[in-house]
């Protein structure tokens, strides 16, 4: 079945594309969620300008995620964790919940599912963390993993 895109998907195209998709994916997920339309003439004329004015749209938001991720690429998150001497291992991760509550106690709201992590942080040191701002646009923010400084028992 072919059918014409209302929205942005990472694994068939962009919005206006004309795509052929198996006939159940369209039926029971693409057009009852309003992320597709059947790709007749009649719908290709009436969505032509909805979809040129959704175009403009994005194209203003990709502007607005470029420049925020500009500025959130110069952020480096330090996290202080309990971790054992010998290995650096930490007692616990850092996950991408935990960068979302740096970046909002930052005044950045960013939803947790946006940000990626190639896996969770285990060990002491640098890594990298990646914000998908927008379909076309991500930051990567520098995420830093100190020890706990060492209480010293006195007694």
């Amino acid at each position: 079945m072919n059918v014409i895109l209302l929205e942005n998907l990472d694994d068939l195209g962009a919005v206006g594309q004309t795509v052929k998709v198996k006939d159940g994916y369209a039926r029971n997920f693409l057009l009852p969620r309003k992320l597709a339309c059947a790709a007749t003439q009649k719908n290709l004329n009436y969505y032509r300008t909805l979809i040129e004015s959704k175009q403009r749209k994005l194209a203003k938001m990709r502007a607005s995620a470029e420049s925020s991720a500009q500025e959130l690429s110069s952020i480096v998150l330090t996290f202080i964790r309990k971790s054992q001497d010998q290995d650096a291992r930490l007692f616990g991760s850092v996950t991408n919940t935990d960068v979302s509550e740096a970046l909002v106690a930052r005044g950045y709201e960013i939803d947790r599912r946006k940000i990626a992590l190639s896996e969770p942080i285990k060990r002491l040191g640098e890594f990298t963390a990646t914000v998908k701002l927008h379909p076309e646009v991500s930051a990567t923010i520098k995420v830093v993993v100190n020890p706990e400084a060492a209480s010293e028992d006195v007694g």
